[in-house]
């Protein structure tokens, strides 16, 4: 009976082309993940910094100031406004601000439903668009606008997230932020605003280039009616917990 017929052993070159193909894959894979963790880390580092640290700019701030040649933008805690300023817009803007993670689940289905994303970014999901990138519209800024929305509402306390959305939102071309907002349409500090008056800068937000709060048209009056009726109710039933300062009077 004839032996049976050893292995073909492979040829040395080719065992070790083969073997210098799975280092290779192997190092590529390893630098590959710690790329992606490295990044990780600095959005990560850069959105924690800006918990603390009040934003100077963004890059709409910035782009306007060069189309402008002016800039209006003046920092103001969320604790020295009238407390009619977040509450007028969070009624006009998020009226489940406190309710959700980030996402409102509930206004995209609404508003996939009517055909439109009118209604759908929560105040959240602005604040990750306005302060971490760049003006426009595709389909990879909105994809990075989700990732940076999970991180704010995962490090920043809701409170954070409001005072940081009412100093950078656009009022006017060039003028950003409530203080300056107050200033440019009424002539006084946001720590006096009334909440008419609050209301009226909340209906600017959705288009501050084609509304103008000193000169509203009856239906925008009625709408801003609606809105301080709104943020009445918010603060009644709870829904403005998360950023009320509950100590004050």
């Amino acid at each position: 009976m004839a032996p049976p017929a050893q292995r073909r052993k492979k040829p040395a070159k080719q065992s070790a082309r083969q073997g210098f193909g799975r280092r290779v894959l192997r190092t590529a894979l390893r630098v590959y993940a710690k790329s992606l963790l490295a990044v990780f880390l600095i959005v990560v580092l850069w959105v924690g910094f800006f918990r603390f640290v009040n934003p100077p700019a963004t890059f709409l701030m910035y782009s306007e100031s060069q189309r402008l040649n002016r800039l209006s933008y003046v920092w103001m805690d969320i604790g020295d406004m009238s407390p009619n300023i977040p509450l007028a817009v969070v009624a006009a803007e998020d009226a489940n601000f406190c309710l959700h993670n980030g996402f409102d689940y509930a206004a995209i289905e609404a508003a996939i439903n009517e055909g439109s994303g009118r209604g759908a970014s929560t105040i959240s999901q602005q604040v990750a668009k306005n302060l971490f990138l760049w003006p426009g519209r595709s389909w990879l800024r909105k994809g990075l606008e989700a990732g940076f929305t999970v991180m704010i509402e995962a490090l920043w306390p809701k409170r954070r997230i409001l005072e940081v959305y009412l100093n950078i939102a656009e009022f006017d071309s060039g003028v950003f932020g409530v203080a300056a907002a107050s200033r440019r349409y009424f002539g006084t500090s946001a720590s006096n605003l009334r909440l008419g008056d609050a209301a009226k800068l909340a209906l600017v937000l959705p288009a501050p280039r084609t509304r103008n709060a000193d000169r509203l048209s009856a239906t925008q009056r009625r709408r801003a009616s609606s809105i301080a009726v709104g943020a009445s109710t918010l603060r009644k039933d709870g829904r403005a917990d998360c950023f009320l300062d509950t100590s004050a009077p």
